[in-house]
C-alpha cells in the first residue's frame, strides 16, 4: 500500500480523476486501475475502464500477463474432431465486475479448423446470448496460419493442433441486479460455439456446441473504513 495524501503519485502516473473538481472531498483520487510492473520499476501493461465502477479482475489480468490457470471449475466437451475445456476465471461475481470466459481446444490429428476472416468457408465462432445482466466484449481469437489446400489450389487462415479463445464479460450495476441479489444470487451466461473441421481429406458436418456457465454473484461491500481513518471533508473555509 502507498500512502499519497497530495496524490504525487497519482499525478506523476498521469491517473488523476479529471472529472472530480478542487475542493471536492474525493479530489486527487485516480482512476481506478492496474499497472503491471517488472523489477526495474517499468511499467509494461495497464488495465484501466472508462467507469469508475468497473474492474478487472484479478485472475484475468492473471490470464492476460502469465497465462495463469483460472483453479475454477472446467466443463469438457469431446466430438470426432476435438477437445474443449472451457471455463470461467472467476466463479464468485459482482456488480461492474470485468471477467474472462476461456475456451482451450485440441483439434485431433490433421484436423483444421477455419479462423474468422476466412472467404467461403465456415468460420469457428464464440458467441454469447444477449442478457441485461451482463454485456459480452468482442471474442479474442488467436492469430491464425495459413493452410495450403492443394486439391482446390487455396490457402486459407486456420487453427490446428492447440489454441485458445477468450472472451471478456462485463457485469451489470448494482441496479440491474438487484432481483438476483434479492433471490438465489446466481448468473447463468449461456452461449455457442460454431465450427467446421477438415481434415487433410474430408469437410465434415458443420457443429455447434452449447456452451453454460454459472457463475455465484455477490453484492457490493457497502462496509466503510473504521472511524478513525475515515476521509471527512473539509468545514467550510478550511484549508486542507
Amino acid at each position: 500500500m502507498l500512502a499519497d495524501p497530495k496524490a504525487e503519485v497519482i499525478r506523476a502516473f498521469g491517473v488523476i480523476n479529471t472529472y472530480v473538481p478542487a475542493g471536492h472531498m474525493w479530489y486527487g483520487v485516480p482512476f481506478p486501475g492496474t499497472f503491471i510492473v517488472d523489477q526495474n520499476g517499468i511499467v509494461r501493461s495497464k488495465y484501466f475502464e472508462d467507469y469508475y465502477r468497473d474492474r478487472y479482475s484479478a485472475p484475468t489480468i492473471l490470464l492476460r500477463e502469465f497465462g495463469s490457470p483460472a483453479g475454477t471449475r472446467e466443463t469438457a466437451v469431446q466430438t470426432d474432431h476435438l477437445e474443449l475445456k472451457y471455463y470461467a476465471t472467476r466463479e464468485l461475481a459482482r456488480p461492474n465486475l470485468r471477467f474472462t470466459l476461456v475456451a482451450d481446444f485440441q483439434l485431433k490429428p490433421k484436423m483444421h479448423v477455419y479462423a474468422p476472416g476466412v472467404q467461403n468457408y465456415i468460420p469457428i465462432r464464440f458467441e454469447l446470448a444477449a442478457s441485461p445482466n451482463y454485456k459480452a466484449l468482442r471474442p479474442e481469437y488467436p492469430k491464425s496460419e495459413n493452410l495450403h489446400l492443394p486439391a482446390i489450389q487455396e490457402t486459407v487462415p486456420v487453427y490446428q493442433g492447440k489454441f485458445q479463445v477468450r472472451q471478456d464479460v462485463v457485469i451489470a450495476g448494482n441496479d440491474v441486479l438487484q432481483p438476483i441479489l434479492a433471490g438465489d444470487r446466481a448468473i447463468k451466461i449461456r452461449g455457442e460455439l460454431r465450427y467446421q473441421a477438415c481434415d487433410d481429406k474430408i469437410c465434415y458436418l458443420p457443429q455447434t456446441i452449447p456452451l453454460e456457465w454459472t457463475l455465484a454473484l455477490e453484492p457490493l461491500d457497502r462496509q466503510r473504513v473504521p472511524e478513525p481513518i475515515q476521509h471527512k471533508a473539509a468545514a467550510p473555509g478550511s484549508s486542507r
